[in-house]
């Protein structure tokens, strides 16, 4: 199989989306593993997974009590990411249970 890469563009070529769409349809017991080296439990114990996931963002206004804003920008940029990190920290608790 070739290596798919991006026209100057950073889409991908007619040919290249085909062969992406029949990998996908490809059934998980036709997959050719013959060119990986097998592995054991033990290398994947430090594995990070949604190492790379990144969600969606969504733009959306938001009233916020002026105070919490500027304690916020108080400590520098990316005060907007750790809004975010904050109310996905009590989505996951509330979610866990």
């Amino acid at each position: 199989m070739r290596k798919a890469t991006k026209h100057a563009t950073g889409k991908l070529t007619a040919e290249q989306a085909e062969e992406l769409k029949a990998l996908q349809a490809l059934p998980d017991d036709q997959i050719d593993y013959s060119d990986a080296p097998p592995t054991k439990a033990e290398e994947w114990r430090d594995a990070a997974v949604g190492k790379f996931y990144r969600p969606i963002k969504q733009q959306l206004t938001l009233r916020i009590d002026a105070d919490v804003v500027h304690w916020f920008k108080e400590q520098g940029k990316g005060y907007q990411t750790r809004i975010n990190e904050l109310l996905r920290d009590a989505m996951m608790k509330e979610t866990k249970h």
